[in-house]
């Protein structure tokens, strides 16, 4: 992976989804195969292809730009490997994103990088305080931030999910 200028996150997100894309171009064969299950094709997107997407997606802020960009990638193959349906004139059609969301039961991946942040949070919460890990996440820095809105730093994301998780 190449350093940008900057080192944003959005740049970070955006490598992984060209690296997914091309891990499923790889891959299309597999998916196209009319003897594969959808069901089998879903676990392999699970396995193959949403793995290299959210790889150390524990440490990312998510913007609501990226939040749509990793949507979008998940939806375009969600729709190749559920296919279009039919109606009853005979007509066919594109799934819409809740009927996809309910074939994957709303198992998708904001959700699991969302999950994956928590479980590194409480990974870190146990971490002994000398080790470096704790030693960061604990440091507070002692110049102020910048005037203007605030960018949302990743323990105020985490927070803001910790509050969804409770309503």
């Amino acid at each position: 992976m190449h350093r940008d200028r900057n080192n944003t996150i959005e740049e970070k997100i955006k490598e992984r989804l060209i690296a997914g894309n091309k891990a499923f171009c790889a891959n299309q064969k597999t998916f196209q195969n009319k003897l594969l299950s959808k069901k089998s094709k879903l676990k392999l997107y699970w396995t193959l292809i949403r793995p290299i997407v959210t790889y150390v997606c524990e440490t990312w802020v998510l913007k609501e730009n990226s939040i749509h960009k990793l949507t979008i990638f998940e939806r375009k193959i969600l729709r190749k490997i559920f296919g279009p349906t039919k109606e009853v004139n005979g007509l066919w059609r594109i799934k819409t994103n809740e009927e996809l969301d309910e074939l994957i039961k709303r198992k998708n991946i904001i959700r699991f990088i969302k999950s994956q942040r928590l479980k590194w949070l409480g990974h870190v919460e146990r971490i002994r305080n000398e080790r470096e890990v704790t030693r960061i996440y604990k440091w507070k820095p002692l110049a102020s931030r910048p005037k203007g809105r605030p960018k949302n730093r990743w323990e105020d994301d985490m927070r803001m999910d910790l509050q969804k998780n409770e309503d």
